[in-house]
């Protein structure tokens, strides 16, 4: 058995890569579902979809390896973070649709936590700040407006889960209830010091601890696959939010190393090593990984809306009909405009974190078009992410001593961009590298899943062998740079003012 297979649960797709014992791609598959909105802010998955997608995606790999799963090792989960779905313990049916990270609808609950004075003591907890975008304010409103929901909990009839722990939970056929350390700590349920979910912050929400999931390594036995789902048990070796896996895919594992994904937000980390660095600048401190029993911290900055702005001028404006039109219409726009896009769709995250405020553009005329616009929604990925670099070379020199950090690494979509990438290179006055192999999320969920099945190498062997593809130097004069970015500032500040 010489093969993994990487499951990649996505926000807008679930996708499946079978890698070889070389990390080489040997098949994929990749099914887009469909994204419900209720209401303005509101953004839902149906259980159903998430899991429908991700046997189909499984089984489809398969086949196109020759249809024989016995080549399968191991099976490694990658996630979207925060989604939150529960569930009946008996019937494994969900009482609701699962409430996407994106989802605001529970802002005002978060307000009213803040004004509480309950903030600090979830930040030194759990490392995150009060937000509508982690799972345990979305946890509590299911429980607050399912009928029923808060006593079929407190008896233990409902279970709670990120998307990890529903696959697993039908991955097993509900004989594991369990979760991995770094989506235990995107809940804000979960003390990343002590490694346990937090009674205060439960008992605050009104949250029964019976249906939380157990906690477990990222490179855990998650337990065996239903036999009858790919014609044999398989076992399931590995578990990290998306975001972790990217770091761990990037190879990440040096303190001081910090990549960024892009794909429908953008989300930058930066290793800090065993201890855990509290941001003085409203960055996260969250969980790398947790391997061997060993705990690995990080910073992070969550931008909402990266890719998806591709796909506002897709799907919203219309004035391109695929992804790859932006850098050809990005190339050719005025340079005597200079529009910028503050793409707070669904208000805005690190490090400014207002929930509330909605998008912008600024600087249009009369002869602003498309190719404008193209530019303007690429820049404001680059902006976004540099804001995201001085709040971590800011925390990071408060510690260290030195605001230096090494090259960026990306990943992602967009980073496929080579106008896009010159730009945040630019913007960041840093160099920006791009891996050979761009699917890096499903290779850390992979790499972890492979060395424990001792298919893959260790952690140092794995770390030598990552390349770059390519590697994007700043060409812009630094006059340029600086006023571009303090229009960009500007900009931010008038959104926030107009909310």
């Amino acid at each position: 058995m010489t093969h993994i297979l990487a499951i990649d649960q996505g926000t807008t797709s679930s996708r499946a890569i079978l890698f070889d014992d070389k990390l080489s791609v040997v098949a994929s598959a990749q099914e887009e579902f469909e994204q419900h909105y209720p209401q303005s802010g509101w953004v839902e998955h149906d259980p159903s979809d998430l899991w429908s997608t991700t046997a189909a995606t499984c089984r489809a790999v398969i086949e196109k390896a020759g249809g024989d799963a016995e080549a399968i090792a191991a099976i490694g989960i990658t996630n979207q973070r925060e989604t939150t779905l529960v569930w009946d313990r008996k019937t494994g049916q969900p009482v609701h649709n699962a409430i996407v990270w994106q989802d605001r609808r529970t802002s005002d609950l978060c307000k009213r936590l803040r004004d509480e004075g309950f903030e600090p003591v979830v930040t030194e907890k759990t490392g995150l700040l009060l937000d509508p975008y982690f799972s345990a304010t979305k946890l509590a409103w299911i429980l607050d407006n399912v009928d029923g929901a808060r006593e079929k909990a407190r008896v233990g009839d409902l279970l709670f889960g990120t998307v990890d722990c529903w696959l697993v939970w039908k991955l097993t056929g509900g004989s594991v209830h369990a979760t991995d350390a770094t989506n235990a700590a995107r809940t804000m349920l979960y003390d990343i010091r002590k490694n346990r979910w937090s009674t205060t912050i439960c008992n605050k929400l009104n949250i029964p601890m019976e249906m939380l999931p157990e906690v477990r390594d990222c490179d855990a036995n998650f337990g065996q696959t239903r036999a009858d789902l790919f014609g044999r048990e398989i076992p399931i070796l590995g578990i990290a939010g998306d975001q972790q896996a990217a770091t761990i895919g990037q190879a990440c594992f040096s303190p001081g190393m910090v990549k960024s994904t892009y794909g429908t937000g953008c989300f930058a980390l930066l290793n800090t090593g065993e201890t855990p660095v509290m941001s003085e600048n409203r960055l996260l401190t969250t969980i790398a990984y947790r391997i061997g029993g060993k705990t690995t911290y990080a910073l992070e900055g969550s931008i909402f809306i990266a890719g998806a702005v591709v796909q506002w001028l897709r799907d919203g404006l219309k004035i391109i009909r695929d992804a790859a039109e932006t850098q050809p219409l990005a190339e050719k726009a005025d340079a005597g405009q200079e529009l910028v896009l503050v793409p707070a769709f669904t208000g805005l995250g690190a490090p400014y974190w207002n929930a509330d405020c909605r998008g912008a553009i600024f600087g249009l005329t009369r002869s602003s078009g498309p190719a404008e616009f193209a530019r303007a929604a690429l820049e404001s990925v680059g902006f976004q992410t540099r804001d995201l670099i001085e709040a971590m070379r800011a925390d990071w020199a408060a510690v260290h001593g030195a605001a230096n950090m090494q090259a960026l690494r990306v990943d992602g979509g967009m980073s496929a961009s080579e106008w896009a990438m010159q730009f945040l290179s630019d913007v960041l006055d840093a160099p920006v590298e791009r891996p050979e192999v761009l699917e890096t999320t499903a290779m850390g969920a992979a790499w972890l899943a492979g060395q424990n099945a001792d298919v893959l190498p260790g952690m140092e062997e794995f770390a030598a062998s990552w390349k770059k593809d390519a590697q994007f130097l700043p060409k812009m004069a630094e006059a340029d740079r600086e006023r571009k970015y303090a229009a960009w500032k500007k900009a931010v500040s008038a959104t926030i003012a107009f909310d």
